[in-house]
C-alpha cells in the first residue's frame, strides 16, 4: 500500500530558507550578468573614461587662458601708449623686466606709431633676429586692415566680463623644425573707445616648452578636480602640432604611442593639440579587463552560489530522507514491538484461563513467553542506547573480561533461536585469547545484533559461523553467513542510522535500521572499529576488532 509523505515542520523551514536564499542570490546575479552586458553593448566605460580626459583637457585649456592673463595683467597696465615720450624706453623695460617675452609693439593708427623693440637680455643669434624681424613686418602690413577687427573683439570681450586679451597662435616650419608663436593682443592703458590702439608682446617659444606648459600638466594632473589623480597608474598628456604625433611638450610618464583623447586648443594658443592616455595601455584594454575581471568574480561568486545551492539541496535532501526513514522507522519498531507483545500477552492469556492440560505444552508457552519478552528486551535496549549515543550519554563500563566465555555464553542464550529458524551454527574460538578491557553487554549486544541480521537475511543457505581469534595485535570476531549479501555501494552505508538496503527481502522484513549503526558505535567506543566483506547472493562476513591493549582505564567511560 502506498504512504502518502508529508513533509515536516523541520523540512518546510529549510524549503523556505531554501528559496529565500536562492531566488534573491540568482536574481542578483542575472542583473549584475545584464548590466554588465548593457555595459558592454553600450561602451558606457569607454564613454566615460574618454568623458573624464576630455574634462581634464577642458580644465588644462581653462588654466592656461588663466595663467597666461595673469602673466599679462601687470604687462598690460605698465605698457605705454602714444603719448608716452619715450616709448622705446618703457618697452625695453617691459623686455628686461620679462625676459619670457621676445618682442612688445605698440601700434596706434590715429597717430600712425607702430614701434617694436626686440628681446635683449640675452645674447640672441642671427636666425632669432631674422625671425622676429620677418614678425614685425608681417604685423605691420596687416595690421592697417586688420587692427580695427583687433580693437572692435577686445572690446566685445572687455564688456562681456572677460579679460581684455586676444590671442593668435600658429606654427611655422623654420629650420627643419616647428617654430611655435603666440602673440597677445590687448588695448593700452586708457586708450579711449573709437580709438584703434593695439600692445602686442609675443611669447618666447623656449619659456613655453621648458616651463609655462610643463607646469600647466603638472598642476592638470594633481589637481584636485581631476578623477585620477589617485590612479595607480596616473594618466599622462602631452602637446603636439595639428596631424603629428610628434611631442612638442610631455609629461614624464608618457614613454610612447599616440594619445587617446585629443582636444584643439581654439581661444588661447591656437593651433595645439592637446592629448591625454594611459601610459603602456589603452581605454580600450582597460574597459576589457574590467569586464574580464566582472565576469570572473561572477563567475566565481556564481559557483560559490551553486555549490551554496548543492549544500542546501543536499542537507534538505538528507532531511527529507531522514524525515521519512524516521517515519518507517516508528512504522517498523510499532510493529517490532505489537508482535511479541500481541503473543506475550495471547500465550498469558491462554494460561490464565486454564485451558492447556499439557506440561509440555505449559513449557512452551512458557518458553515463547520468555523469548518474546527476550525479544522486546533487546529491541528496547537498542532503541534506548540509540537514544543516549544521539544525546551523548552512552556509558560504557570497561572491566578485564573473557572473550571466549562471554561469546560462548551469548550465542548460548540465542541457540535455541538460532536452531529453530533451521540455521546451522558453527563455532570457531580460540583458546588463547587474554582477558580484554570491554563492556561485556555492549559486546554481547553486537555479537547478537550481527547474528539477528544473519538470521533475517538469509533464504535458503541457513549457515552462521562465529568465529574468534587473534591476528596483528587485536582480537577479531567474526559473523560469516551465506544471505542474500550486500552490493559493494551499500556496504558503507548499512552502519548509518536508519538505512536499509534496497533488495526487497529487506524491505520484506520489519527492523529498526538501528543494529549495525549500535554496532559500530560500541566498536569504535571501544577503539576497534567494524568492516564487512560481502557480494550479492555470496552471503556476507562483519568483522569486529577490537585491541589487546586499550588505552582506556577499567572503570566507565562516556561515549
Amino acid at each position: 500500500m502506498f504512504k502518502k509523505w508529508r513533509l515536516t515542520d523541520r523540512t518546510r523551514m529549510l524549503l523556505k530558507l531554501e528559496l529565500a536564499i536562492t531566488l534573491p542570490a540568482v536574481a542578483l546575479m542575472a542583473f549584475s550578468i545584464w548590466n554588465l552586458r548593457h555595459f558592454q553593448r553600450d561602451q558606457a566605460i569607454e564613454a566615460a573614461i574618454q568623458r573624464d580626459f576630455t574634462h581634464v583637457l577642458k580644465i588644462a585649456e581653462t588654466k592656461s587662458w588663466m595663467k597666461a592673463n595673469q602673466y599679462l595683467a601687470p604687462i598690460r597696465k605698465e605698457f605705454p601708449t602714444a603719448e608716452d615720450k619715450d616709448i622705446k624706453g618703457k618697452l625695453d623695460q617691459i623686455l628686461t623686466n620679462h625676459p619670457e617675452l621676445d618682442y612688445a609693439i605698440l601700434y596706434d593708427k590715429k597717430s600712425n606709431t607702430f614701434i617694436s623693440r626686440m628681446q635683449s637680455t640675452a645674447p640672441r643669434s642671427a636666425d632669432f633676429c631674422t625671425f622676429v624681424q620677418s614678425d614685425f613686418n608681417d604685423i605691420q602690413q596687416w595690421m592697417q586692415p586688420e587692427g580695427a577687427m583687433f580693437v572692435d573683439h577686445i572690446r566685445m570681450m572687455e564688456d562681456e566680463g572677460e579679460d581684455p586679451v586676444m590671442f593668435y597662435g600658429n606654427w611655422e616650419w623654420k629650420k627643419e623644425q616647428h617654430i611655435y608663436s603666440n602673440e597677445a593682443f590687448f588695448l593700452p592703458p586708457g586708450t579711449p573707445k573709437g580709438e584703434i590702439a593695439l600692445g602686442i608682446v609675443q611669447f618666447n617659444q623656449q619659456y613655453l616648452q621648458k616651463t609655462f606648459f610643463p607646469e600647466i600638466i603638472k598642476d592638470v594632473l594633481h589637481s584636485k578636480s581631476n578623477a585620477f589623480r589617485n590612479d595607480a597608474n596616473p594618466p599622462a598628456m602631452m602637446i603636439h602640432a595639428p596631424h603629428e604625433s610628434a611631442a612638442w611638450v610631455v609629461s614624464p610618464n608618457w614613454g610612447d604611442g599616440k594619445g587617446e583623447v585629443d582636444r584643439p586648443f581654439s581661444d588661447i594658443f591656437q593651433g595645439m593639440v592637446w592629448s591625454i592616455k594611459y601610459p603602456g595601455t589603452t581605454i580600450a584594454d582597460i574597459s576589457a579587463r574590467f569586464m574580464r575581471s566582472n565576469f570572473i568574480v561572477l563567475g566565481a561568486l556564481s559557483i560559490l552560489m551553486l555549490g551554496g545551492i548543492f549544500l542546501t539541496y543536499r542537507n534538505i535532501s538528507r532531511e527529507m530522507d531522514l524525515a521519512r526513514v524516521k517515519s518507517d522507522f516508528v512504522a517498523n519498531v510499532s510493529h517490532e514491538l505489537r508482535t511479541p507483545l500481541a503473543l506475550i500477552r495471547l500465550y498469558a492469556e491462554t494460561l490464565e484461563l486454564g485451558r492447556i492440560t499439557s506440561k509440555e505444552k505449559y513449557q512452551e508457552y512458557f518458553r515463547i513467553i520468555r523469548e518474546e519478552s527476550e525479544r522486546l528486551s533487546a529491541l528496547i535496549n537498542n532503541i534506548l542506547d540509540f537514544s543516549r549515543i544521539e544525546a551523548g550519554r552512552k556509558e560504557y563500563e570497561f572491566k578485564e573480561t573473557d572473550l571466549p566465555e562471554l561469546i560462548r555464553s551469548t550465542l548460548d542464550s540465542y541457540r535455541f533461536q538460532i536452531e529453530q529458524n533451521g540455521f546451522a551454527l558453527e563455532e570457531n574460538i580460540a583458546r588463547d585469547i587474554p582477558p580484554v578491557n570491554v563492556d561485556r553487554e555492549a559486546i554481547a549486544r553486537s555479537l547478537l545484533n550481527l547474528v539477528n541480521n544473519a538470521l533475517k537475511y538469509s533464504r535458503d543457505r541457513k549457515f552462521i559461523a562465529v568465529s574468534l581469534y587473534r591476528a596483528n595485535g587485536s582480537v577479531k570476531l567474526e559473523v560469516q553467513d551465506h544471505g542474500i549479501g550486500i552490493p559493494a555501494g551499500e556496504q558503507e552505508k548499512i552502519f548509518e542510522k536508519f538505512y536499509r538496503c534496497g533488495d526487497p527481502l529487506v524491505h520484506n522484513i520489519k527492523g529498526s535500521g538501528l543494529g549495525l549503526s549500535l554496532v559500530r558505535h560500541i566498536v569504535r567506543a571501544h577503539g576497534g572499529d567494524v568492516k564487512v566483506e560481502s557480494a550479492p547472493e555470496q552471503g556476507s562476513k562483519f568483522t569486529i576488532a577490537l585491541p589487546l591493549h586499550q588505552a582506556s582505564p577499567n572503570g566507565t567511560a562516556m561515549a
